[in-house]
């Protein structure tokens, strides 16, 4: 798999989460905004275009639905946005994520694009995509709960190293892994074993029998 298409993937979730901790609440509807337009970039740039990208097309439309709320609400309701939403987003990702596995694992969309056809319906290409899609689902689901009890800690009056390390150090380690994750399990899996080294002493064996 192309590492490059899935962190482009990733990268309008990534961007909206600095941006509303960059810009103030009532800027919400332009981070959103800006997170609808690189989606909808990832949507275009990965080829094929059409299907598209499962990952990208529900990207797009949550972010330009959170861009609607932003900018056609009021301030009390951007700063909820801007404290929640940034947070509940992942949740929501992994989510849709899982929810997509028994039709089409989002990985293998991305996995098609190195992977010659006929591999397609292979038990290992299946196995591989279903593992990588639920680590992925997980993932985004455990970095949306780690940044959800750091807004939390934040909105409860308390400015603590627990939430420095809920809200940027787990989610960022969390990512870390799994692009690792993603592309050393397929090597894993599809690596084939050295032939085992012929006994010592086996031919003079032979000879002798």
């Amino acid at each position: 798999m192309k590492p490059l298409p899935l962190i482009l993937a990733f990268t309008p979730l990534i961007l909206f989460s600095l941006l509303t901790k960059i810009l103030p609440s009532h800027d919400v509807g332009i981070s959103a905004l800006v997170a609808a337009v690189v989606a909808g970039i990832a949507l275009v740039a990965t080829k094929p275009i059409w299907p598209p990208k499962i990952l990208n097309a529900c990207s797009l439309v949550l972010f330009v639905i959170l861009a609607i709320v932003g900018f056609s609400s009021g301030h009390g309701t951007d700063k909820w946005v801007a404290s929640w939403a940034a947070s509940g987003v992942g949740i929501v990702m992994g989510l849709v994520v899982l929810a997509l596995l028994p039709v089409m694992p989002f990985t293998e969309q991305f996995a098609r694009e190195s992977v010659p056809r006929e591999q397609w319906t292979s038990p290992v290409f299946k196995k591989i995509n279903r593992v990588l899609s639920s680590g992925w689902g997980l993932a985004l689901i455990g970095l949306g709960v780690s940044r959800t009890i750091a807004t939390a800690i934040n909105r409860s009056g308390s400015h603590s190293a627990a939430q420095i390390i809920l809200g940027a150090v787990v989610p960022v380690a969390i990512l870390i892994y799994m692009f690792k994750f993603s592309k050393s399990y397929p090597e894993k899996v599809t690596r084939v074993p050295a032939p085992a080294a012929a006994p010592v002493g086996g031919g003079a064996h032979e000879r002798h029998g």
